[in-house]
């Protein structure tokens, strides 16, 4: 039986023997950028991948996810490692896709390299001989929430009951059997790794005004005007801004999707677009509920009507303290420089897995100084970006399944779940509202 130490040593090299695969196949996903639940190309380079290795692929999770399995010697606990398939429309990103907009601004095309270098890493039976449990590596679908009003008229039609894709996967039974869950995310300006912290999580609300058209020069006065109506309700959150604690994180961020048809009439529909964020679940109801009160308002001051749709967003993140500490230790253990992270304003569906299981979502630098989403987010350094990071991710997975998966089998042990899956799910339904409220008065 080989020790730890030789263990991860024999891993690095057999990473390094195969390292150019992954590394390429993450540029192959930057060069062919696709938004959540569309991801059918990107799909499509990863399964060819995991074809030539021979493995044994379950396709087609949630749409366009994918998965494969490899086993310890011994039965243990069941890990996955997870990478994300999908970008987001930025304009004006240089690898932007030319009719979607699309762009992999937020690094998702690295966290699907550096998952099959951890994949490369472990995958062969000198290393598996020495490991009692299973690792799956899942490609989920849709982390980034955008495109909302097309999500929800799929969600109507019965193709996916959430708009995120891990939300999805814990729904169709994919995350029952895992006991722990672990993925290194792209970060710009920034160097080395980043472990730990928290980050907020969400409800995404599409709002639409109905006011009554009228000539805007001739006949205004015949008018309700749906735009005064939401630029009041934008006011109103702004007034309640100071009510929010400092602690609890709140962000609401709204954008006016449809202003009006022409500007010679009196827009009569008004669409917007928001996320109410917060710490935790609770702030995150207390604002959605002020948010509500605020669009209400808005509506009532000129007569018109609005109809509010709330849908169920991402839970807060948080890290699991001991699994943490085994992965900061094979950090400290290498020249890579390392940092420990605080609250982040920002949310991902890795927030809903921390609820059920011990998860850990480390950060990677080697992307350029600019904030993720953004037209300047580009990753550069890929070495460090996909190799190291998948490293990182396999020394953790064998100190968790070594020595009959005794570090593992603690860390599950110690852990308590926030949520069951029924009480998650019942959770997130219960978010999901859809509210009309007419003040029309004439």
């Amino acid at each position: 039986m080989l020790t730890i130490e030789e263990l991860k040593n024999k891993s690095s090299q057999y990473l390094n023997d195969k390292k150019s695969i992954a590394i390429q196949l993450s540029k192959d996903i930057l060069a062919e950028p696709e938004t959540g639940y569309k991801e059918f190309k990107t799909n499509k380079k990863i399964y060819d991948v995991l074809k030539s290795l021979d493995l044994e692929i379950v396709n087609n999770l949630a749409i366009t996810g994918l998965m494969t399995t490899i086993h310890g010697a011994k039965p243990g606990p069941h890990i996955a490692v997870i990478g994300e398939l999908d970008g987001l429309p930025v304009p004006g990103h240089p690898f932007s896709d030319k009719d979607t907009n699309a762009a992999h601004a937020c690094g998702h095309h690295i966290q699907i390299g550096n998952m099959l270098a951890t994949l490369f890493a472990l995958n062969s039976e000198e290393i598996l001989n020495n490991l009692s449990g299973s690792i799956s590596f899942i490609a989920v679908p849709s982390e980034e929430y955008v495109e909302i009003e097309w999500r929800n008229e799929q969600r109507s039609k019965g193709e996916f009951e959430f708009l995120g894709g891990k939300q999805e996967l814990v729904k169709l039974g994919i995350f029952d059997d895992i006991d722990i869950s672990m993925m290194t995310h792209a970060r710009g300006n920034f160097s080395g790794f980043g472990y730990g912290g928290t980050g907020n999580g969400l409800v995404a609300k599409f709002i639409e005004f109905h006011g009554k058209s009228s000539h805007a020069g001739g006949d205004p006065h015949l008018g309700i005007n749906a735009l005064n109506a939401a630029n009041l309700s934008i006011s109103n959150i702004h007034a309640n801004r100071e009510t929010f604690y400092d602690d609890h994180h709140i962000r609401v961020h709204p954008i006016i999707t449809l202003g009006g048809s022409v500007v010679n009439q009196v827009p009569e529909i008004v669409t917007l677009e928001t996320f109410v964020r917060g710490a935790s679940l609770e702030a995150i109801k207390n604002a959605n509920l002020k948010v509500d009160n605020c669009l209400r308002a808005g509506a009532m001051a000129v007569g018109a009507e609005v109809e509010i749709t709330t849908l169920p967003g991402y839970f807060p993140l948080f890290h699991d303290s001991n699994l943490q500490e085994i992965y900061k230790k094979n950090l400290q253990n290498t020249e890579n420089k390392s940092s420990e992270l605080d609250h982040g304003g920002g949310s991902t569906d890795m927030g809903d897995l921390a609820h059920l299981m011990p998860v850990i979502h480390p950060y990677v630098g080697g992307a350029t100084d600019a904030s993720a989403h953004t037209a300047g987010f580009i990753v550069e350094d890929y070495e460090l970006a996909v190799v190291e990071a998948g490293k990182m991710m396999a020394f953790t997975i064998i100190d968790l399944l070594y020595d009959g998966a005794s570090t593992g089998k603690e860390i599950i042990s110690k852990h308590t779940p926030r949520l069951s899956k029924s009480e998650y799910l019942k959770t997130m339904r219960e978010f999901s509202n859809v509210e009309i409220a007419n003040y029309n008065i004439g």
